[in-house]
């Protein structure tokens, strides 16, 4: 098992796509699992921002965290966000959210950036396990979330 930038192993991006439409479509009503695949090419690029990582066990996926330069439209003066944390169903309880979120905060941290924001409807405990902070609750595209940050030590 080992973490690697989506830019290595593309062809995981339809799996990653059906996975994050099922998980978040209801963020952005009207989305199919096409439209993803067409914006997760932007991860392919040699950018740092926005990237994608994945961990991966030979030639299974098994999950995904992002670094994007936004992730909730209310909050555009807020940069950068921990986006796109999602494990298989089959893999959860074995620690690699953590690995992923670790990753890209480090990541973050190698660029320079601190705070790092995050949102998240239902992990807020899963995060703050992770050091991350609360900053706010608020009402986003028709349900609640948690806005957090860290700031990489």
């Amino acid at each position: 098992m080992k973490i690697i930038n989506l830019r290595s192993a593309p062809e995981h991006i339809p799996t990653i796509a059906q996975w994050h439409h099922a998980q978040w479509g209801y963020l952005n009503p009207g989305g199919t699992v096409a439209t993803r695949i067409e914006k997760m090419q932007r991860y392919l690029s040699a950018t740092a921002i926005p990237s994608m990582y994945i961990c991966v066990d030979g030639d299974k996926v098994l999950g995904t965290a992002a670094l994007v330069e936004s992730d909730m439209d209310s909050h555009p003066e807020l940069s950068p966000w921990l986006a796109s944390v999602y494990v298989h169903a089959d893999y959860r309880k074995q620690g690699i959210g953590a690995l992923l979120v670790n990753k890209v905060v480090a990541v973050a941290k190698t660029l320079g950036y601190s705070p790092i924001y995050l949102f998240t409807p239902d992990q807020a405990h899963f995060y703050e396990s992770l050091g991350w902070q609360f900053i706010a609750q608020e009402s986003y595209r028709g349900g609640e979330a948690t806005l957090m940050k860290i700031e990489p030590a």
